[in-house]
């Protein structure tokens, strides 16, 4: 009996692999017969496992989906890698996951054997999370289902909208794409009162149902990353400015994160940094960490602020 549990739990790990087994193959796998293979595939289905089989000669055996979540069987690395995941989770931007991601964290530390218990246990006790310099939006995980929802199935969604200076508007967009960009989750879509795509902070969004008929896809421009990026850089922000940057566009953009902004090459040793931030203190981080010089225009508070730092540092360096 004893050889044949492990037998099960060796057949059940490979058909939890995305592809498809010949009889043959898991037969030579385990060194068995073909007709014991067929024996134990009966017997993971008796136990609630929905292994799927197609017959022919291309055909094979894989392991489906069910009406209810299986028992799940994870290597070692695997264990570890969920482990940290729900850990992660349980402080991360979506609101609402952090017990249940405890809960499923406790139950997966509870079947652990001691080895993998060690490992996970050690990185907890001796990792140290550093505080966020500014407090992160966040968003529900009940927003992220819904909109995911209406990217799937092309449904119209209405929601409330509060732009970065406080206003409330109702807007009606055809879904398409949802980007997680650092701290920050979006929303691309087709603003049909505007007639144009339009990207949305999702914290700022309150979704309305029910949602609206079924709509035919249109085809997205350009990269959905991209899209984000930019919008980031120009619209989404607080503060926005157009930096003249005495460098190439190629090393400027690999000095900076893709988050700060957007870069437009100007000649082979000049560039524009299309850039914004909801601080004009952030802007001027990411300003003096170009390495490179450039100039400011506007805005007028990022002008002033940069001639305030510039005093500051050069009374730093008076002796």
């Amino acid at each position: 009996m004893l050889e044949t549990s492990a037998r099960l739990l060796r057949l059940l790990s490979l058909l939890q692999t995305p592809r498809d087994w010949t009889g043959t193959e898991l037969a030579e796998r385990l060194e068995v017969s073909a007709r014991t293979i067929r024996n134990d595939v009966e017997r993971l289905r008796a136990l609630g496992y929905p292994v799927n089989a197609t017959r022919g000669s291309v055909g094979g055996y894989r392991l489906g989906a069910g009406a209810d979540l299986p028992p799940l069987l994870l290597d070692d690395e695997e264990a570890v890698a969920v482990a940290i995941g729900l850990r992660t989770a349980a402080g991360g931007t979506i609101a609402g996951v952090e017990e249940t991601s405890l809960r499923a964290l406790a139950k997966l530390e509870q079947v652990l054997p001691s080895r993998l218990r060690r490992r996970v246990n050690a990185l907890q006790a001796y990792t140290v999370p550093v505080p966020r310099d500014e407090p992160g939006p966040r968003v529900t995980a009940e927003t992220l289902t819904v909109l995911t929802a209406c990217c799937r199935d092309r449904e119209v969604l209405r929601f409330g909208y509060r732009t970065h200076d406080g206003s409330e508007t109702v807007r009606k967009v055809e879904p398409y794409r949802l980007v997680n960009w650092g701290r920050r989750w979006y929303l691309v879509a087709w603003d049909l009162d505007r007639g144009d795509w339009r990207t949305f902070r999702v914290d700022r969004l309150t979704p309305r149902v029910p949602t609206g008929p079924r709509f035919t896809a249109r085809e997205l421009p350009e990269g959905v990353t991209d899209r984000v990026r930019r919008g980031v850089s120009s619209a989404a922000w607080r503060y926005r400015a157009d930096v003249t940057v005495h460098a190439s566009a190629e090393e400027v953009t690999a000095r900076i994160n893709p988050a700060v902004g957007t870069v437009e090459a100007v000649d082979a040793n000049t560039c524009v940094l299309h850039t914004g931030a909801d601080s004009i203190e952030t802007m001027a981080v990411h300003l003096g960490l170009l390495n490179a010089p450039f100039r400011v225009t506007e805005p007028p508070q990022l002008v002033d602020y940069l001639r305030e730092l510039a005093d500051r540092y050069r009374d730093a360096t008076r002796i």
